[in-house]
């Protein structure tokens, strides 16, 4: 339980810290990569984005919503050998409509109110990913998650 609860703080500071993620998802058999501006919420059960429809990671989310979400506190220096972690997020993405949407929209403007005006636009989605696992590495290990 300590475990948990240590690992929950990391994941929430590293969240708080960092605007970008790497979104990977399957295209046609092909990995595909991109960033978004991503928000979790607060019980790290779901990742946030916003995406227009009109775009590659919206299409391949629709056809194949198991993803991949990276983010990291790199820093480019020497001491990202001691220091930074990646954090893996894997689970399935789908864009939230009605109510729930309402209610992600809150959580995800709260960390990027300057996109309220994308993210409230007809034409695109605000996307959850319902986290199955976190894999927690750094240079010399790696921990697994699960959100409960």
């Amino acid at each position: 339980m300590q475990e948990s609860a240590q690992l929950q703080g990391l994941l929430r500071e590293l969240f708080a810290s960092q605007k970008f993620a790497a979104l990977a998802t399957e295209d046609g058999g092909k990995p595909h990569n991109c960033l978004v501006a991503f928000a979790t919420t607060d019980d790290l059960r779901n990742l946030l984005f916003t995406t227009a429809r009109d775009t590659s990671k919206y299409r391949n989310i629709v056809a194949e919503s198991r993803v991949a979400i990276l983010v990291d506190s790199r820093a480019n220096q020497d001491s990202d050998f001691r220091n930074a972690i990646a954090v893996t997020a894997t689970g399935r993405a789908k864009e939230a409509k009605g109510k729930e949407r309402d209610r992600l929209l809150v959580i995800y403007l709260a960390k990027y109110p300057q996109l309220a005006g994308f993210a409230n636009a007809s034409e695109n989605a605000l996307v959850k990913v319902e986290i199955a696992n976190y894999e927690i590495a750094n240079f010399h290990n790696v921990r697994i998650f699960k959100p409960r």
